[in-house]
């Protein structure tokens, strides 16, 4: 009689074993930093929308005192005092691109504006209540 193979199995990972693992951590990879950019995107938007409600405040706490003002007549520095925790200078608005943006007080409620005076509103609809003031 024959004695037995000896069967022996080298220890280690095999090359579809290591292409899968890797597979899956750059996937996981991928889906963080996504999440990660949207969620940065989303505290941008929240920023500039919390900007916009102070200034939209302010606004309203101004023509209150002054009731026989225009809006159209408003302007920054006349409604700065009125700004909540004493801005020296009035806040901008970072927009997704990393520019910053001006707010027009001049209607109401204010809007965030580019460089050219156009609004600016990547969200697509003016009363969400994202990068504007909302209903």
């Amino acid at each position: 009689m024959l004695p037995p193979k000896s069967i022996h199995r080298a220890q280690g990972f095999t090359l579809l074993e290591l292409t899968l693992v890797i597979g899956v951590l750059l996937a996981l990879m991928s889906t963080g930093l996504f999440v990660s950019s949207a969620v940065d995107e989303w505290r941008t938007s929240k920023e500039a929308t919390e900007t916009l409600r102070s200034a939209y405040v302010a606004q309203r706490m101004y023509l209150s005192d002054h009731p026989t003002t225009s809006v159209t007549a408003l302007s920054r520095d006349l409604i700065l005092p009125y700004y909540p925790n004493r801005p020296s200078t009035f806040p901008q608005v970072e927009g997704l691109d990393g520019e910053l943006r001006n707010i027009k007080v001049t209607v109401s409620p204010p809007v965030v504006v580019n460089a050219d005076g156009s609004v600016y509103d990547p969200s697509g609809s003016t009363d969400d209540g994202v990068w504007d003031v909302g209903e």
